[in-house]
């Protein structure tokens, strides 16, 4: 009884923070948006965008701050790369729980440049969150229903159309646009439903990340592939701030991109097509035998 009231204390105390410092952060980001919206002189928006960028790496560093202060979680990271905040990354993960972003915020915040993530377009009205994302140039994304394509068939490729014109933007900037290759948490359930030839992981989706290699041509440095474990089932957020999560462990990979001969080549070209499924699923079952291993490793140290 004791313990429960604590934990949810825990929790109203760690949301309350993370609610504050978001309104803290919020607001003048959203200032400074606006002001980039309304003078789009080419040194004027370039100056805002910086500024843009240092108060969402506040932001973040406030929480990853909460992160070792609230909590008595071990942050485990393995085979970490010299980075470049400076350079052009992509970022693939696997994909488990929304402890996943805080974690890959913590890690990586001022290593690379910031982590802009392809959201599903319901996320736009997250209070607050919804418009940073927005000033900050987030991608949304959405996806349409065979039903809705079917009744509707010129929404057909508008997510691929919206990934080209947010890479565009990336070209010009420092940037590390993070990819969910699953595209959505992994479940138990989930994985039956699929049949994944993969012990621990989901079907990579390889049409995501293939159109951001398009978009971005030889502008991306460098490809990091991300593995997270959490030792047995993904924690949610009010565990991480009820301190239930005891270790995190997190590998960082760096990967040669697959660039595209030609721009839509994915789409365009076949055997390059097959070429880059083989590839990211070769990739993929790497990354399953590492996070099995870093399964076994939590389970031998507990």
């Amino acid at each position: 009884m004791l313990k429960s009231i604590y934990e949810s204390g825990r929790v109203g105390v760690g949301t309350l923070l993370l609610s504050l410092n978001t309104l803290v952060h919020g607001l003048p980001l959203l200032l400074v948006a606006v002001l980039k919206a309304l003078f789009p002189l080419p040194r004027f928006r370039a100056a805002c965008t910086r500024l843009l960028t240092r108060i969402a790496e506040r932001w973040i560093g406030f929480n990853s701050g909460m992160f070792d202060r609230f909590t008595d979680t071990r942050l485990v990271i393995e085979d970490m790369p010299e980075l470049d905040p400076n350079g052009h990354y992509l970022v693939i993960c696997n994909h488990q729980s929304w402890v996943d972003i805080p974690v890959l915020q913590k890690v990586f915040n001022r290593r690379l440049p910031l982590l802009r993530f392809f959201l599903k377009s319901q996320l736009i009205w997250v209070p607050l969150l919804g418009l940073a994302w927005w000033a900050l140039d987030f991608p949304f994304m959405k996806r349409y229903s065979k039903q809705m394509l079917a009744k509707r068939p010129e929404l057909a490729g508008r997510d691929i159309e919206t990934t080209r014109r947010a890479c565009a933007k990336f070209r010009e900037i420092p940037v590390a646009v993070m990819n969910f290759v699953e595209g959505t948490r992994f479940s138990p359930g989930k994985h039956a439903a699929q049949g994944s030839p993969y012990d621990h992981l989901l079907k990579p989706r390889a049409g995501g990340i293939a159109f951001v290699v398009d978009a971005m041509g030889e502008s991306i440095d460098k490809l990091l592939d991300v593995t997270i474990s959490y030792g047995g089932p993904a924690p949610s957020l009010p565990d991480l701030f009820a301190n239930r999560v005891r270790e995190i462990r997190v590998s960082v990979r760096e990967r040669a991109p697959l660039h595209a001969p030609a721009p839509g080549a994915y789409e365009d070209d076949s055997a390059y097509r097959a070429r880059f499924r083989e590839w990211i699923n070769g990739l993929w079952a790497d990354k399953d035998r590492n996070l099995g291993r870093m399964l076994q490793r939590a389970g031998a140290d507990s």
